[in-house]
């Protein structure tokens, strides 16, 4: 692919060349829908470049490759469905606290794993920079940024996409973008330091070698828990539009963000006083983007794939002072990768306008019975 020329390739293909671009030579993972073909287009590009992928006996093995390979200063990756990622959690417990900078793929079912992604299922003091794309194109330019902000911060980053942004198709343009620099690998363990009485360690509790600094456990988790403050101030990303004067305000993430914008800008062209708020980061999460949104609002709406997770963040944000209500739901096909009727247009506009005319407490409309959904 030449500079600047535009593709059409699915999403899946996409990501697995965008990080290539971004300079990733090893990737690791274990098949699972939607993000086998992921795992595939690794197999297929990186070792085209020298790189090296690795079809693991499970998630487990999976994860703990890519931990090696990061040890020695490589950009290294894994992913897999939330299901997946649910076995790696203590490992990346102790990546992130080993201060290892992995990038992660969760091509999930639906958006039940944002608890997952922005919470974590393991141990200690730890968080994941959280990365949520609407479309292919935004998950080639936020692919490349997570390798980027994973080597500046020393910091697992995690791509939040789904079944459609690993299975569509769109015409794009995979050029490596330039981020700026990143500090020096300095800690590597790259086998010039054997033998010397300086010999180097990676490690989650903070302990040094002979001639390094040796912290300590408790000094050590400190300044861990101190570099995520700093995340949390400067790597909030947010999109946000029609806020001056909505009366109502939709939280949206990834791709049923782009059905939700979609729709707004189709009630606005019609009068209606609508706006909306897309998180990008899901961690650090755009408080301050929903705290100004709600000043105003009459009511602030969140639609998500699932029961109501992110619903509690949003709540978070808008600190009481507008009601906070949920009009998503789980929405799937009989395979249950998130792609229900509830994802259409018709149904996202329907259920925006019974809260903007009704207010909080509007009853939501139901889908037709024979579309298959709860919610």
């Amino acid at each position: 692919m030449t500079a600047q020329e535009q593709v059409l390739m699915e999403g899946s293909e996409a990501i697995a060349l965008a990080a290539i671009a971004a300079g990733c030579r090893f990737f690791a993972g274990y098949p699972m829908t939607p993000f086998t073909e992921v795992l595939e287009h690794f197999a297929k590009h990186l070792p085209g470049v020298g790189g090296t992928c690795i079809n693991a006996e499970s998630e487990l093995e999976a994860v703990g490759m890519a931990w090696g390979a990061l040890a020695t200063g490589a950009r290294a990756a894994t992913g897999s469905t939330g299901q997946g990622l649910s076995l790696m959690q203590e490992s990346f417990s102790e990546i992130t606290l080993a201060e290892l900078p992995l990038v992660i793929f969760n091509m999930a079912r639906g958006q039940q794993d944002y608890f997952q992604a922005t919470r974590g299922g393991g141990h200690g003091d730890y968080r994941h920079i959280v990365l949520a794309p609407m479309d292919i194109s935004e998950a080639v330019e936020l692919t490349q940024l997570a390798f980027h902000l994973a080597d500046r911060w020393r910091n697992p980053v995690l791509v939040y996409g789904d079944y459609l942004t690993a299975h569509t198709r769109q015409a794009v343009t995979i050029d490596r973008i330039d981020f700026g620099g990143v500090p020096d690998k300095t800690w590597a363990l790259d086998g010039s330091t054997t033998g010397t009485r300086a010999s180097k360690l990676v490690s989650p509790l903070g302990f040094g070698k002979h001639g390094h600094p040796n912290p300590g456990i408790e000094q050590h988790l400190r300044k861990i828990s101190a570099k995520h403050r700093e995340i949390e101030q400067t790597e909030v990303r947010v999109e946000s539009g029609y806020l001056d004067d909505a009366e109502t305000v939709i939280v949206a993430f990834g791709t049923p963000a782009k059905f939700v914008r979609y729709v707004v800008q189709q009630l606005r062209a019609e009068g209606e006083r609508v706006g909306y708020v897309r998180p990008i980061s899901l961690w650090p999460f755009p408080y301050a983007a929903v705290t100004e949104a709600a000043q105003t609002a009459r009511t602030v709406a969140v639609f998500e794939l699932c029961a109501g997770q992110m619903i509690d963040d949003v709540r978070l944000g808008a600190l009481g002072t507008a009601p906070v209500v949920g009009i998503g739901g789980i929405s799937t096909d009989g395979s249950g990768f998130g792609v229900g009727p509830l994802l259409d247009a018709e149904h996202v506009r329907a259920r925006i306008l019974a809260v903007h005319r009704g207010g909080a407490g509007a009853e939501l409309p139901r889908l037709p019975d024979n579309e298959r959904t709860t919610g």
